[in-house]
C-alpha cells in the first residue's frame, strides 16, 4: 500500500513550526514507511524588511520560553548577540529546497540545521553567508548551493504558499492528511498527529 501522504506547512521563523516539524520527523521514523512528509514552504515575511530594531526583535525572542516549555527537544534561546533580525522568510526556505532537490534525507538535514541555527544560535537565516555556511555545516556539496539562484525554486515557494492560502490555513504549522480539504493548524500534541494518522491508515485499510 502506498504510504499516507501527510503535507506540513510551516516557516522557519516561527518557533512552533520547529516544535511540529520535531514531531512529525519522529512519526514518520515511527510509523516507518506508512507515512511520508511533504514538507511545504508557508511565508509569515513574504516581502524583505530592512533595518529592523534588534532590541525589540531580542525582546521579542523571550516570548520562544511557552514553545521551549512545549517542546525541550528544539533548544530555543533568546537571541544573543548582535546579528538580525531576518529581513524575510523567502531565502531560507529557497535554500532548503535546493538541498531537498538532493534527496531526502539531504534536504531533513539542512531543514534541521536552519531551524537550530535560528532558535538556538541566534544566526540569521535571510543572509546568503550563512545559509552558505550552514550547507556546509550540513555536509552537502558545495557547488550544489548555486542552486539556491534558480528562480523556480523561489516560484515552487510562493506557489506552496499560495496553495496554503487557498485551503484557508490562516496560521502555521499546517497540516492535511491526504487530499483533504481540512487542514489542522497550529503545534499539536504528538499523540493528537498520531492518533490522526493511525485513524486515517485503519479506514483506509479497511475501504
Amino acid at each position: 500500500m502506498a504510504p499516507l501522504d501527510v503535507t506540513l506547512w510551516s516557516d522557519f521563523l516561527c518557533p512552533w513550526c520547529w516544535n511540529a516539524s520535531l514531531r512529525l520527523e519522529a512519526l514518520e521514523a515511527e510509523f516507518g514507511g506508512a507515512i511520508r512528509i511533504d514538507w511545504k514552504s508557508y511565508l509569515l515575511r513574504p516581502e524583505p524588511r530592512v533595518g529592523g530594531d534588534l532590541e525589540r526583535f531580542r525582546a521579542y525572542t523571550r516570548s520562544w520560553e511557552r514553545p521551549a516549555a512545549d517542546e525541550p527537544l528544539a533548544g530555543f534561546r533568546t537571541w544573543q548577540g548582535d546579528e538580525g533580525p531576518p529581513s524575510h522568510s523567502v531565502p531560507a526556505h529557497v535554500a532548503a529546497k535546493a538541498a531537498a532537490a538532493l534527496g531526502r534525507a539531504e534536504g531533513s538535514e539542512y531543514r534541521r540545521r536552519l531551524f537550530r541555527a535560528y532558535f538556538s544560535e541566534s544566526r540569521d537565516v535571510s543572509r546568503e553567508p550563512t545559509l552558505r555556511a550552514l550547507w556546509a555545516d550540513a555536509g552537502l556539496a558545495p557547488e550544489a548551493f548555486e542552486k539556491v539562484r534558480d528562480p523556480a525554486l523561489e516560484a515552487r515557494v510562493r506557489a506552496e504558499h499560495d496553495e496554503a492560502l487557498a485551503l484557508e490555513a490562516s496560521g502555521v504549522p499546517a497540516v492535511r492528511v491526504a487530499s483533504s480539504t481540512f487542514v489542522l493548524v497550529g503545534a499539536q500534541p504528538v499523540e493528537t498527529y498520531r492518533r490522526w494518522f493511525r485513524r486515517t491508515l485503519d479506514g483506509s485499510a479497511g475501504a
